[in-house]
């Protein structure tokens, strides 16, 4: 797992409504908000997130907030702005683990590091689909991460698909990342079950489906 928002160094903070801290005590001040708020909403929403209750839950004042964040939507930017940042980092690590690895595994690989992404910030990514429909633009530093996902994942997926048909290849690939990431989203906004984001099935079951879905264009 990697650090939840706020463990991240100094100059994550550099984010438009963030006044810079340049003092040790104040960055934890800081972190200690965006952490905090990261985790309040994986319970409520982020109307329902008060600052007074922020605050108080990490021993600042109402005044220390807003000395850091101009207002809540700016600190609502900053933590969709640190979970894509982290995101991208993830993506960037994901390597193919030698020439000869199967389909099977790749799509566990893969599927297991979207899913472990998405748990980490479970909370931020519902504030953010929530809030869509008045702000469309909070979910759109999201769409450009599953549009990276999709990519990103192409090239390590065609060589274990075999030789030719690329283009129909390439096409099946994004429709099976539509459905796994289609599944998520709705697991994490209305969680209909049976499968909740958390159950360690739902990882299973999901690369599995992205496995079928590749095998059948073989």
């Amino acid at each position: 797992m990697r650090p939840s928002p706020g463990e991240s160094q100094p100059r994550d903070f550099d984010l438009p409504g963030v006044a810079p801290s340049r003092q040790k005590r104040s960055r934890e001040t800081t972190l200690a908000l965006l952490r905090a708020g990261a985790d309040m909403l994986r319970s409520r929403s982020l109307a329902e997130l008060s600052i007074e209750a922020l605050c108080t839950e990490v021993g600042a004042t109402v005044g220390a907030f807003y000395s850091r964040f101009e207002s809540k939507d700016a600190y609502f930017n900053a933590l969709t702005a640190l979970a894509a940042r982290d995101g991208e980092q993830r993506l960037g690590d994901i390597r193919r683990p030698s020439p000869d690895t199967g389909l099977d595994k790749l799509c566990h690989i893969i599927v297991g590091g979207i899913i472990v992404w998405m748990r980490s910030h479970e909370g931020v990514l519902r504030a953010a689909l929530q809030h869509d429909d008045t702000r469309p633009d909070k979910w759109t530093p999201f769409k450009a991460l599953a549009k990276a996902t999709t990519e990103r994942a192409t090239p390590l997926l065609l060589p274990a698909m075999g030789k030719g048909r690329k283009a129909a290849k390439t096409r099946t690939i994004a429709f099976g990342f539509q459905v796994v990431l289609g599944t998520l989203v709705n697991a994490i906004l209305n969680d209909p079950g049976p499968l909740p984001l958390r159950s360690k099935e739902m990882e299973t079951r999901l690369a599995g489906c992205l496995l079928l879905l590749l095998e059948a264009e073989l």
